[in-house]
């Protein structure tokens, strides 16, 4: 009998957000787990959509993507970040902002080489690393601000390390970087011959005022650096998997070649109605302040409980800390929430390697005010 070789990942298994979003599923509870909305697509996105399918702008897009959707980013990233970005060799489409994670990886990445990833971090991060031969070297952001310690940084680095992945506005802590951080980067990357990895998937998502400090903004640093953004986060429809980076000339001729053979191109009909939408600029420049409102109507409702919110700078999340309801780990408290009390949320060890618990969960509030009120009620009564 023939057998599989061995596992290639056999240290991973079905991710949190899945299992999670099953429970709540079978539970029949309210799902402040998987980070996607509940509320429907702006009109004028889904009109777009139904004009480009219906003008038979449905077969492949060009494997780069859409010229008239990646003028329309270069146009965003020049206004928002003051980035001259040229359409043809600095931009690609991809199908989700995943995808030009792991193909940015790819491009950098060769057997045993390292790339420093900040703890807690997005679940992809680590088994791109090790699927293109490479080692994550996994570096603690301090608790509970989740600032990244730069001196442990540097003491980090060997002669392996390949690049640097960072991710601000921060998945899962909304914590995002400033400007002292922007500065030691400089410093890093003038010490260090690195790379960086910008996962920027939440940038028009800042907020009490603040901006949003792109690598874009930054030539020293972006000269060096794979920035990697989402349509699906900016216009709330993540199950369109469409995502975009924005690299330099020569960096981004490596990452299509990755690209073409990963998935060649991204559904042509999306891309023709994100490059419709594109031309309103103020639907992303009102997206700090939608979600903001929904942050503070959540943390507004949840006064009272015996949750205690951590600081949520930007994303569309909410951590909370339950020390004073239980000493159970956090997985196992929040299969407890979403049974007995019908919320689902995400336990923030998982997006550490070594599993560290500070009885600290994440509730996502991209809702209907009606089910963050309805959280809110089942969560007080703890």
């Amino acid at each position: 009998m023939i057998t599989l070789p061995p596992s290639r990942l056999p240290g991973v298994g079905t991710t949190i957000f899945t299992v999670m979003s099953a429970l709540a599923a079978e539970q029949q509870a309210i799902n402040l787990s998987q980070g996607f909305p509940d509320f429907p697509a702006d009109p004028d996105l889904l009109n777009h959509l139904t004009q480009a399918v219906l003008s038979h702008k449905n077969q492949y897009a060009p494997m780069a993507g859409l010229a008239r959707l990646r003028e329309g980013i270069a146009a965003l990233t020049e206004r928002k970040y003051g980035r001259k970005t040229n359409p043809d060799l600095e931009v690609t489409i991809t199908s989700g902002a995943t995808e030009a994670l792991f193909d940015a990886i790819a491009a950098l990445v060769r057997p045993g080489d390292e790339v420093i990833l900040l703890t807690p971090a997005y679940d992809s991060y680590g088994p791109a690393v090790l699927l293109n031969g490479g080692k994550p070297v996994y570096v603690p952001l301090s608790f509970p601000n989740y600032r990244p310690d730069w001196e442990q940084i540097r003491r980090a680095i060997t002669p392996a390390t390949r690049a640097i992945l960072i991710n601000s506005p921060h998945n899962p802590t909304g914590a995002i970087f400033h400007e002292n951080d922007i500065q030691e980067l400089k410093r890093l990357v003038e010490d260090f011959p690195i790379w960086i990895i910008s996962d920027e998937v939440y940038e028009h998502i800042v907020f009490d005022g603040q901006d949003h400090l792109s690598v874009s903004r930054y030539p020293e640093l972006s000269e060096r650096a794979f920035v990697v953004s989402s349509f699906g986060k900016t216009f709330h429809v993540t199950g369109w998997k469409t995502g975009y980076c924005v690299a330099p000339a020569s960096m981004t001729e490596e990452f299509r070649k990755i690209h073409q053979f990963n998935t060649f191109c991204s559904p042509a009909p999306l891309q023709e109605a994100l490059a419709d939408i594109l031309d309103t600029p103020r639907k992303v420049d009102e997206l700090s302040g939608f979600y903001q409102q929904k942050r503070d109507t959540f943390l507004s409702l949840m006064q009272g409980s015996k949750f205690r919110p951590l600081p949520s700078q930007g994303t569309y999340f909410q951590l909370m800390d339950y020390s004073e309801i239980s000493r159970e780990k956090d997985t196992e408290f929040c299969k407890w929430l979403t049974i007995e009390m019908k919320v689902a949320a995400i336990p923030v060890s998982v997006f550490y390697p070594d599993e560290t618990d500070h009885k600290v969960i994440r509730f996502c509030f991209a809702k209907q005010e009606e089910t963050l009120k309805a959280a809110a009620e089942r969560l007080c009564k703890i």
